[in-house]
């Protein structure tokens, strides 16, 4: 060690590989951030129904009801339905594997990332009494990490939104996203012709524009990532003609992404 250091290519090379160790420290996807976490105060054990990504009632059920708000990450609603493993830090109370939450809705306590669920706070907990304890606390120290999204059995779906009008105007919102990257953009296609439209982020997770194309409609969206990882995501199936309000649409796709 004595002669390299006396040694100006090997000072070089040991710079070059301290660098390289600081890049992946710095873009290391699967390291554990420090932060807090509250839950919903006066709220049911699961999520909200009314929550900033235009969910309705199933941002209060998905993924048994293990949601949470997030504050910073659900950067203008595309972090809406990311998927991300939370564990509080206290060695008394709290499990090592945590909870994983997809993100519903926004919003912060006194400095948090999230505010869970009561039913996904307590599942942070090593047992009951743990989870009683930690309820108790209101908001605790907590580590988290973005994880893929998973749901066995279910393709990414379609829900018209109750604010759309067949067929001047065109709202919905995607379920089920899965994987790991972010939903950033999405284009109806007309079938036909494919002529395609650039839809509007009206808010949170609810896609829009007025005039739709007629005929059956094709989806087609764009999943992305921090590293400028992006992909293109056709489903098989297609928005019927005569969509309707309030009707769900099974993409026939899953995506692990």
């Amino acid at each position: 060690m004595a002669f390299c250091l006396r040694s100006p290519l090997c000072l070089v090379i040991v710079f070059l590989f301290l660098q390289t160790l600081a890049g992946k420290a710095a873009t290391c996807n699967d390291c554990f951030v420090q932060s807090r976490a509250a839950y919903y105060p006066n709220s049911e054990t699961q999520g909200t129904e009314i929550g900033a990504c235009g969910f309705g009632t199933f941002g209060a059920t998905i993924n048994g009801g293990d949601v949470s708000a997030a504050s910073d990450l659900f950067r203008n609603g595309v972090g809406c339905g990311a998927c991300y493993q939370v564990r509080c830090t206290n060695g008394g109370y709290c499990s090592d594997k945590g909870v994983t939450v997809v993100i519903t809705d926004s919003g912060s306590s006194d400095r948090t990332d999230f505010i869970l669920s009561q039913r996904a706070f307590a599942r942070m907990a090593q047992t009951t009494d743990a989870a009683a304890s930690l309820l108790s606390l209101g908001i605790v120290d907590i580590e988290y990490r973005r994880v893929s999204c998973s749901y066995p059995n279910k393709n990414i779906t379609i829900k018209i939104d109750e604010n759309s009008n067949h067929p001047y105007y065109l709202a919905f919102v995607i379920w089920y996203q899965q994987g790991k990257k972010d939903i950033t953009a999405v284009q109806l296609c007309e079938t036909q012709k494919f002529v395609c439209k650039l839809l509007d982020r009206s808010y949170g997770a609810v896609w829009t524009t007025t005039s739709p194309p007629t005929g059956p409609l094709q989806i087609r969206m764009l999943f992305s990532d921090d590293d400028g990882d992006e992909n293109w995501v056709v489903p098989v199936n297609n928005i019927p003609q005569d969509w309707e309000v309030g009707q769900t649409y099974d993409s026939g796709v899953q995506v692990n992404l």
